[in-house]
């Protein structure tokens, strides 16, 4: 890992010259706010300190990373019966559709796009007040990272709570097919809340090192989940983490992956390390662009790929 300092520097200073960063996530005014110039990339090896470039002690809005995390947790209380209300299938649409809704009964094609995040949440919630759920989920974040430091973004969920209507609409369909059993305006009050907890890349990347140590996490000494669990979480994260973007992904970079409209990639090198890089602008699918770049630069000097 000596020789990762200096090829993630350069890797920053490679894409960091680009003029064409994407376009930072508008349609959330608070987003819309962050600098496309902002760039960081952060690798947490199994063993030996976390190694970073660029701004990867700034915190950012993780999205739709929360989504892996949520689906661990859901995992964790009621198993594969999570499977009842979510496929596992990637979805070939954008994340907010609610087409396939339509086509497939109200079941979710996977839990990565975000009406199967909203049911995954809604799973989270059984038992459970709005608020507990929340406190839920950022504990299990700050267990995963072994920081208790990492907090939500309240600016981000209030923006996100006044301007989520697709989603309102996504949880009311979702409803009516008994796919969602809590009322939605609870079930997304959590939702917004976990998409913004705010992360930086050092912080992201340890919170993954238990799906690139089969399950336990080298940090604590814990055991997460069990090996075939963070096997099959991997699995959903190589075919559906990244939207209608996954197949592209899979083929550039090879690793399974989730983003964030947030601008944040969190990916798995299998028994080696994890990867987190940040940086806002994003591709047509909601990907984003440079991160998508410097994680395909990284593998093609390391050789990271699962696919060899």
């Amino acid at each position: 890992m000596d020789s990762l300092k200096p090829l993630l520097d350069e890797i920053v200073a490679d894409l960091r010259a680009r003029t064409d960063k994407g376009r930072v996530a508008d349609y959330i005014p608070q987003l819309a706010k962050v600098s496309a110039d902002k760039f960081a990339i952060a690798v947490a090896p199994l063993s030996g300190p976390v190694v970073t470039a660029g701004d990867a002690d700034e915190p950012f809005s993780i999205q739709s990373i929360s989504k892996l995390f949520t689906l661990t947790l859901a995992l964790g209380q009621i198993g594969d019966r999570v499977w009842d209300r979510v496929g596992r299938e990637p979805s070939g649409n954008a994340f907010n559709s609610i087409v396939q809704l339509e086509h497939e009964q109200g079941r979710p094609r996977n839990p990565f796009v975000n009406a199967g995040a909203i049911a995954v949440t809604d799973i989270i919630l059984g038992g459970h007040r709005p608020k507990e759920a929340i406190g839920e989920i950022l504990r299990f974040v700050r267990f995963l990272a072994n920081d208790d430091a990492i907090n939500i973004d309240r600016l981000v969920a209030q923006s996100e709570q006044a301007h989520g209507d697709r989603n309102m609409a996504l949880a009311h369909f979702m409803r009516s097919f008994g796919v969602i059993q809590h009322p939605p305006a609870e079930v997304l009050g959590v939702y917004f809340h976990q998409c913004a907890i705010a992360m930086n890349c050092r912080q992201l990347a340890q919170a993954g090192l238990f799906l690139a140590a089969n399950g336990r996490n080298p940090l604590t000494g814990f055991n997460v989940v069990s090996s075939p669990r963070a096997r099959r979480i991997n699995a959903l994260m190589m075919t559906c983490g990244h939207y209608d973007g996954a197949g592209d992904f899979a083929f550039r970079v090879g690793l399974p992956g989730k983003s964030g409209v947030g601008g944040g990639i969190l990916a798995i090198v299998p028994n080696r390390a994890v990867v987190a890089v940040w940086a806002p602008g994003l591709d047509a699918n909601g990907n984003s662009l440079l991160g998508t770049a410097a994680l395909e630069l990284l593998v093609q000097r390391t050789g990271w790929s699962v696919f060899g």
